[in-house]
């Protein structure tokens, strides 16, 4: 499952950060993935910056001397996806969460069988891009709405993909 926040143009980063602030979506965040493992890059990781309570961080990276404290690294994404079904089972889970970067979105679109995506309602400029959702792929399952909250940048709407 694709857990990701984007607004209307796709964007999903800019300069390593995210480029809103939606302390509501964090909420819907921790909901989606809490006890799952997460599998996400490194840049997004350091974006965090810690690993998360509750859930499991796999970090995909390159370089072998990256390894922080409290995550599991995988050298590439099948590495990655590999130890995160060990570690879903392990832990009890249903579902691992991918939760980015661009990279890591593109690399497991083609094997995700859900997407719950925050859909932003602003544009904001970016570097960072979330895959185009194809239609004949994906069929939206369900929306719902959500006003703008008083630490929140945007109204939103989390919706639900389901592969056809």
């Amino acid at each position: 499952m694709h857990v990701v926040a984007m607004t209307r143009g796709r964007v999903i980063g800019a300069k390593g950060g995210m480029p809103w602030r939606m302390s509501s979506d964090l909420k819907h965040f921790k909901a989606a993935t809490w006890g799952k493992p997460m599998v996400m890059g490194r840049k997004t990781f350091e974006a965090i910056g810690k690993p998360l309570p509750g859930r499991e961080s796999i970090v995909v990276t390159r370089d072998p001397a990256y390894a922080p404290p409290g995550v599991l690294i995988a050298r590439d994404v099948p590495s990655a996806m590999a130890l995160a079904q060990k570690r879903a089972e392990a832990m009890g889970a249903r579902e691992i969460a991918v939760i980015g970067g661009g990279e890591i979105f593109r690399e497991t679109v083609a094997r995700a069988d859900e997407l719950l995506v925050t859909e932003l309602d602003l544009d904001r400029e970016g570097d960072t891009f979330y895959p185009a959702i194809d239609g004949a792929i994906w069929r939206e399952a369900s929306r719902v709405a959500h006003p703008q909250g008083p630490k929140d940048d945007a109204a939103f709407a989390v919706v639900r993909y389901l592969r056809r």
